[in-house]
């Protein structure tokens, strides 16, 4: 009976002081757990022996903080210089930098599996509404019967048929300059607003307006809105406990947000209704798309394909839209800043177009395809601001396989990626990597730059299928710029890599100019 009571008095006495000290044990185990989990990860983990800062392999907080803080492609090309080609940037991801290892990664090795795209791609629009579009979906097989069947829309002979509708915009663009001359003139967010116009003409059959009014699209100014959260996003995959705490706090935030992204699904959705039930002979994006359509409910021997809903359609060219009109802007913007920053450059440039061209009009694909020192001017800016700057996340194969000659393994989802900024920056891939420099593409360069280690379009199968139609729109934007106005900076104390900040895409800075017709 006596041992019995002591029995009792000591367990009741045991849960009082558990009872007591909860908050501290909690703290203790959390504390044990991360302090474990470092330790494994600094010197036990497989990626321990590559090179890289002790707090990256720890943990993810610097990788975030880096990301969130807008400067991370500066971040990753200064570990590069400190680490060499490969950087540990994160417990379980390495950062390459050099052009083999974009082969590698992103292109076709014959006898290598696939690397897949990471978790980074999951969740984005139209999520949902269990859809993904050509630049979300994982699977490689997914995803190839989803290229195949979009990719008539970017053919060579699919954009000849769509190159009026790009003009429309540019000399609707020539026209909002011509209004503007002797003004400053925030010239990229021209480029944006032409941009767009561009691809919501060939993605919807019809533009935003965005060249027609001082206001944004509300379209356009959702988009734009959530690429700026693509770095909070990332933060939440790689802390999930921490974002629940998040969202909690910050709910009211987050439901704004999720209702923006609703709101922009239901506008492309309403954008592809309007364009399918609208006839017309003008060829844009969704014309090989809706011929297919018909041709599987009207012919038997096409019963088994795939007929693409008007959600699945909505998906893939809100993509498009995105992707095409924000690298192409930001191409354009580069290159401008870079030829009025340097004189000689901007001279060699204006003599090769205004000597070619008697009038604006003749300024077509054909007749720039061929302008040698305009074509090295964009291979130069997309150098030296690659328009993508993140580090496309790639899983590494069950097994393992080997990156830029080095075995990577595949335990704990490792993830890689070449950071463009990184290759495109460093002084071991290009001469003078910060010197806009377009000879450098020409084929009489004597210089050792390693060409390769620029991929602006990216490699492979995942390439940009946009490639053809951003180079016609770089030409003629840039061609007809120079040909109609002479320009000078009015802001020169503007930096364009120090003013820069990136939220998945570029969040460039204004780029204020002076334009004056050039006088024949």
């Amino acid at each position: 009976m006596f041992s019995t009571d002591v029995v009792g008095l000591t367990a009741l006495q045991g849960v009082a002081w558990v009872y007591q000290n909860f908050w501290t044990l909690i703290a203790a185990v959390i504390i044990t757990k991360v302090v474990g989990s470092g330790i494994y990860n600094v010197f036990f983990h497989p990626l321990s022996r590559f090179p890289g800062p002790k707090l990256a392999a720890c943990s993810n907080v610097p990788y975030s903080i880096s990301f969130l803080g807008g400067r991370q492609p500066y971040k990753m090309l200064n570990l590069h210089r400190r680490y060499g080609p490969i950087v540990r940037v994160a417990p379980n991801e390495l950062s390459f930098n050099t052009a083999q290892s974009f082969r590698d990664v992103y292109g076709f090795r014959p006898g290598h599996k696939t690397f897949v795209k990471s978790i980074f791609y999951e969740g984005g629009s139209f999520a949902a509404k269990g859809v993904h579009s050509i630049v979300s979906e994982r699977d490689p097989v997914v995803h190839g019967i989803m290229r195949r069947l979009l990719s008539h829309a970017f053919s060579n002979s699919s954009l000849l048929e769509q190159e009026e509708l790009v003009t429309e915009s540019v000399d609707q663009f020539v026209r909002r300059m011509r209004a503007k001359v002797g003004q400053r003139v925030d010239i990229a967010d021209l480029f944006e607003r032409m941009a767009f116009d561009i691809i919501g003409n060939l993605a919807f059959g019809e533009t935003f307006g965005a060249l027609e009014t001082e206001e944004r699209h509300p379209w356009i100014a959702i988009t734009m809105g959530a690429l700026t959260k693509g770095a909070l996003v990332d933060s939440f995959k790689r802390f999930p406990m921490l974002a629940e705490i998040v969202k909690f706090i910050m709910h009211k935030q987050i439901a704004a947000l999720i209702d923006d992204t609703n709101k922009n699904e239901e506008l492309a959705i309403k954008l592809v209704e309007r364009r399918v039930s609208r006839p017309t002979t003008r060829k844009d994006f969704l014309t090989r798309i809706l011929e297919q359509r018909i041709r599987i409910d009207a012919d038997p021997d096409y019963k088994h394909q795939h007929k693409v809903s008007d959600v699945e359609l909505a998906a893939h060219v809100s993509d498009f839209v995105l992707a095409g009109s924000e690298t192409t802007s930001t191409v354009v913007s580069t290159a401008t800043y870079y030829i009025l920053k340097t004189p000689a450059v901007y001279e060699k440039l204006a003599s090769e177009i205004r000597s070619t061209f008697n009038s604006s009009d003749e300024i077509t694909e054909a007749t720039t395809r061929d302008l040698v020192y305009l074509n090295a001017v964009c291979k130069e800016a997309m150098r030296i601001y690659a328009p993508l700057p993140l580090g496309l996340p790639r899983e590494v194969p069950e097994g393992g396989d080997t990156v830029d000659g080095h075995f990577v393994p595949a335990g704990h989802k490792t993830v890689v990626a070449t950071n463009p900024i990184a290759a495109s920056l460093d002084p071991s891939n290009f001469a003078d990597p910060l010197l806009f420099k377009p000879e450098r593409w020409l084929d009489d360069y004597q210089g050792e730059d390693d060409l390769e280690a620029s991929q602006p379009f990216s490699l492979g199968a995942r390439g940009c299928l946009g490639k053809s139609l951003g180079w016609m729109e770089m030409r003629q934007i840039l061609a007809k710029l120079i040909w109609n106005f002479d320009l000078e900076l009015a802001d020169p104390d503007l930096d364009w890599h120090r003013d820069s900040r990136m939220y998945t895409l570029w969040s460039k800075p204004h780029l204020q100019v002076k334009a004056k017709l050039v006088k024949r």
